[in-house]
């Protein structure tokens, strides 16, 4: 079974339930003190954390007088308006104490289902986790519609936890974990502690959203747990409430612990390697070499570019002879690809005439 223990790179979803009090829609202070404290603890064990946070719309909606009832799309937007700006300064006002860095980072569906922005998202989550931030994750409620929203927390989690190859995902709820039965009306219910394969009966298991302030229910902790476990991380539900939630789960406090299927690098590789190419970059021996090494690929080596591909597309990789050799997520068009081949890194900026990436193609998204 996963536990927390070394876990490298977690992902944290917190409900609205949990951060804010439902009767009076003020922020429960003492809890997210707590929760700061699990942080700075894991980050001192050497983990990277992603907190992944409900909460603006119960906050707003506190402020503007709305009430517990059904709120209107532009009332539901203008309470994350109002909201979002003091979860932001809580979180920053609760770890900051730890010396802790927090940055905001909203995000909307279709930033996760579009390449360009999912590269881009990734690239910035990635930059803030090498220098030391906690990313505060939320759904951008002020601009997201029905179209492009994701409509609950707990798939934004598992898709945060894909983009960042996290290896732990820890949906902290208002329940311990996946029971046979609604544990709150059948007390003969059993929760499964772990559970290796989401089947139909599994499925059929899953109740709806019990809380007043919170839109998910057990049947989106297994979607989430789905995306999870087939991007090889392990998910775990536990119940949140108690000040000190992760410290609890690292102790053993009960949980359900969905195993991911394999690893989280290889469930991403082939992801790739599913994808139709739009391109081709050929590259000299020494680039071959680099990449058989498990280099990334700098446009230096790069001798001739061919196709039509925008940032974020997938292009073979080939020797002079035309061999292929990878295939990988291009960070630059064609156009720009072709600019820059057989360049330095450092002469990008002169020639494109805007700062870029050292790399045409990350390690992390090539497949050899």
């Amino acid at each position: 079974m996963a536990t927390l223990t070394g876990a490298k790179r977690i992902v944290v979803k917190i409900g609205s339930a949990l951060l804010v009090d439902r009767d009076s829609g003020t922020l429960r202070a003492s809890w997210l003190r707590g929760l700061a404290e699990d942080v700075a603890w894991l980050k001192g064990q050497g983990a990277d954390v992603v907190l992944v946070s409900s909460g603006s719309i119960a906050l707003g909606r506190g402020v503007l007088g709305l009430g517990l009832g059904p709120l209107t799309l532009e009332q539901s937007q203008a309470a994350a308006a109002v909201g979002q700006i003091r979860l932001a300064r809580a979180y920053e006002e609760a770890l900051a104490p730890h010396g802790i860095t927090t940055a905001q980072v909203l995000v909307t569906l279709e930033d996760t289902e579009n390449r360009r922005r999912f590269l881009n998202s990734r690239a910035t989550l990635e930059t803030l986790l090498a220098m030391g931030a906690v990313p505060i994750v939320n759904e951008n409620d002020t601009v997201a519609t029905d179209e492009i929203r994701y409509g609950d927390n707990d798939r934004l989690a598992a898709r945060v936890a894909m983009t960042v190859l996290a290896d732990r995902l820890i949906l902290l709820s208002d329940v311990d974990g996946l029971y046979s039965g609604n544990p709150h009306e059948d007390p003969t219910a059993r929760r499964f502690d772990v559970v290796e394969e989401i089947t139909p009966e599994v499925e059929a298991m899953a109740g709806d959203a019990g809380s007043g302030l919170s839109k998910g229910g057990m049947k989106t902790k297994l979607f989430a747990a789905k995306t999870a476990m087939a991007s090889g991380c392990a998910m775990a539900i536990t119940e949140g409430s108690k000040l000190r939630p992760l410290s609890a789960l690292a102790d053993g406090a009960p949980a359900t612990w969905f195993t991911p299927q394999q690893d989280r690098h290889v469930a991403r590789k082939g992801w790739i390697a599913a994808m139709k190419p739009r391109g081709t970059l050929a590259v000299d021996a020494g680039a071959a070499r680099a990449l058989a090494g498990g280099n990334s690929l700098l446009p230096a080596g790069v001798t001739a570019v061919s196709g039509a591909f925008q940032r974020g597309d997938p292009v073979n990789v080939t020797d002079e002879a035309g061999q292929v050799l990878a295939m990988g997520l291009s960070r630059y068009s064609d156009a720009e690809t072709r600019a820059i081949a057989g360049h330095r890194s450092d002469e990008i900026e002169e020639i494109l005439g805007y700062p870029g990436r050292a790399v045409l193609i990350h390690r992390d998204d090539l497949v050899m």
